[in-house]
């Protein structure tokens, strides 16, 4: 586990960073989006106050030339609640914002504080409505100010609904002499409706915002994705690489064991065969002499067990290369539960066998696939000590056979089943606990796969396949 920590450490690291990256540029790019659309709607509130001081300008010039002289000479003195004059001042002002985009004029008395002008004809005669801006105006200053109105949201957005400029400057006499200075004859108000304009920007700054968000969730997807497929590759070979570890770990266990077990073997086997010949001549003479004597059936029963249990050892710790020869798996099968019959109805198990209608033929040394089959049979058959049904299924698929084992036993305990392939690790009360050992390396030698898991219902699954050709 401490390997594969350290190989999934670097990577997770990696994503860290890109992860943090994404988030970093994300938050990045909309507050540099906010930035810019702030500086779009102080650039549009600044060029809105030029367009407002150049129709000051041009509207000033044009009551001037147009209707503060012609009155003056006409009428002697301007009187805007005559209604005549108050006509040809409106008259005047409209064709001059014609094409202009002005929401509305309000022209205040140089003498008092009240409007003596206004495309609203409500205002006109309210008193103190200019404020401060209108005392800077008559000092001679220019100024302007924004209103908004707007519900929670829109403020706190920065959008309010309704966003309207105010420029107040002076109104003031024109000459063309030289050095001559102008007389402030009244107070200027112009106001623009910039609405629309803010709504615009607005939108613009929605969809900025929405696009780098389509962008980053789509790259943050794609990061997903490619970071869960570096982390199952990632989690594959951490896995392949304890695999191997725990194969080189058993390999030098199995070395050791298989040294001693040579060792010894031979020198164990001669006596044991001297052991079980003596045993079968002592129950020839004692047949003679004691019949109902079981002694010499016991010694030669031992000696057969102690040789089965020196053949396991041999064959678990130095498994044997196959013999390869083109073979048929059902017919093994066959031959395993034809050899099997008699305990079958002894125990009272019977078989269930369904076979695909066609199957490969495969490269495999047929005996040593018999001992395993007849391990896992034997296995299921000792599970059901009442009996019941031991189902075989084989199957085909694109490079090999699968062969399906399941018995109705009390299975194998969640806790037991990682343990069921430790050597000399048995449920059993007699056995070496080498059997399920010999049958993975007989599977693995044909370059197979095994696997032991419960059914959802009652006992014990072996799934074992099988490829046609070796190597594959």
């Amino acid at each position: 586990m401490k390997t594969s920590e350290e190989t999934v450490r670097p990577f997770r690291l990696v994503k860290f960073f890109t992860f943090s990256s994404l988030i970093v540029i994300f938050i990045s790019t909309i507050v540099l989006s906010v930035l810019n659309t702030d500086w779009i709607r102080t650039t549009q509130q600044k060029r809105s106050e030029e367009y407002a001081l150049f129709v000051a300008e041009n509207l000033n010039h044009q009551i001037f030339w147009q209707f503060f002289i012609p009155a003056a000479l006409k009428y002697k003195k301007i009187k805007l609640r005559d209604k005549v004059q108050a006509d040809m001042l409106d008259k005047v002002i409209r064709s001059t914002l014609h094409g202009y985009k002005v929401d509305m004029v309000s022209i205040y008395d140089a003498k008092k504080n009240v409007i003596s002008y206004s495309f609203n004809k409500t205002m006109v005669g309210k008193e103190n409505v200019g404020g401060l801006e209108y005392l800077s105006a008559i000092a001679g200053k220019a100024s302007t100010k924004l209103i908004q109105k707007g519900n929670f949201i829109e403020t706190l957005l920065g959008f309010p609904s309704e966003n309207k400029m105010i420029t107040t400057t002076p109104l003031h006499t024109e000459d063309v002499r030289p050095g001559s200075k102008h007389a402030t004859i009244g107070v200027l108000e112009i106001v623009q409706d910039l609405s629309e304009d803010f709504k615009l920007i607005f939108r613009f700054q929605l969809l900025i915002i929405s696009t780098i968000t389509i962008v980053m969730c789509s790259l943050f997807i794609i990061l997903i994705i490619v970071v869960r497929k570096g982390e199952a590759i990632i989690d594959k070979r951490a896995e392949e690489r304890l695999k191997l570890e725990e194969q080189l770990r058993r390999s030098e266990h199995l070395s050791s064991i298989g040294e001693m077990v040579a060792g010894i073997s031979h020198e164990i086997r001669n006596p044991l065969g001297i052991i079980r010949s003596s045993g079968e001549l002592l129950k020839k003479k004692m047949a003679a002499l004691d019949p109902s004597s079981s002694i010499p059936d016991i010694i030669v029963e031992e000696a057969i067990r102690l040789n089965s249990i020196i053949t396991d050892f041999l064959d678990f710790a130095k498994p044997r290369q196959p013999n390869l020869t083109s073979c048929r798996i059902e017919n093994i099968l066959e031959k395993n539960l034809t050899s099997l019959a008699p305990q079958f109805e002894e125990k009272g198990c019977f078989v269930e066998k369904q076979t695909a209608s066609f199957l490969p033929e495969i490269l495999a040394d047929s005996n040593m696939l018999y001992q395993a089959f007849l391990n896992i049979l034997i296995n299921g058959m000792q599970s059901m000590p009442r009996g019941g049904k031991i189902f075989v299924g084989i199957t085909s698929y694109n490079d090999g056979v699968n062969i399906i084992f399941e018995d109705e036993g009390p299975g194998i305990p969640d806790e037991l089943l990682k343990k069921v392939w430790d050597p000399f690790f048995s449920t059993k009360d007699k056995g070496t606990g080498l059997g399920l050992g010999i049958v993975k390396n007989i599977i693995e030698a044909h370059n197979g796969t095994i696997q032991i898991t419960n059914r959802q219902t009652q006992g014990t699954r072996v799934f074992v396949t099988i490829p046609a050709v070796q190597g594959k």
